[in-house]
């Protein structure tokens, strides 16, 4: 059964009438009980935290992402900077890494993690004496608490005294981040332990 055409034409016009009074303000698009006053909503997850756990879990493109938001929000602090230059090395781009590392080092001469990753972008790219001064300087200004940081500044020494050095932990420098967090890195992509 169709309907007539005034029908139609009045159902129109209707419409049209209700769009003259703009749009409804957002309190009277509420639907539902109002929340509880005494409920706390959590805030965003901080972009850092997500692209730490990322980077544990071998997700590096989404790590940098999520380090990327991070910078949007927080802008480029020391720990932002070092972060992407982590996620960097382990996508393999070593002279972005590079960079950010360094800037991050402009911002805080004494980050730590930014020191030891710094040095395993520099041991990735043959620069071993560079290398060897990065981790030395990590080194003395985490006062010889990180095995991690001593084991890399071992290999460099190793590797810088003797060029053909070879171990089999070579392969495995280790990049460190603020706090307990460290990750592996593998020289060989099909080695990935995270």
């Amino acid at each position: 059964m169709r309907a007539p055409r005034y029908l139609l034409f009045g159902l129109i016009l209707g419409a049209l009438a209700a769009c003259e009074h703009g749009p409804e303000p957002l309190d009277s698009l509420h639907v539902g009980p109002p929340a509880p006053a005494d409920v706390e909503i959590p805030e965003a997850v901080d972009g850092l935290e997500v692209g730490h756990r990322l980077m544990a879990a071998g997700q590096y493109e989404l790590a940098l992402r999520a380090y990327l938001r991070s910078a949007g929000e927080q802008g480029a602090t020391v720990d932002v900077l070092s972060a992407l230059g982590s996620a960097n090395l382990r996508l393999g781009r070593l002279g972005q890494s590079e960079r950010l590392l360094r800037r991050a080092l402009e911002a805080d001469q004494e980050f730590v993690p930014a020191w030891n990753n710094l040095g395993v972008v520099l041991m990735e790219t043959g620069r071993t004496g560079e290398a060897r001064q990065t981790f030395r300087t990590a080194y003395a200004l985490d006062s010889g608490r990180s095995d991690v940081i001593r084991e890399n500044l071992r290999l460099a020494i190793a590797k810088s005294e003797n060029p053909g050095y070879s171990d089999e932990n070579e392969s495995s420098l280790r990049l460190v981040r603020r706090g307990s967090g460290q990750y592996l890195l593998l020289s060989t992509p099909q080695q990935d332990e995270q």
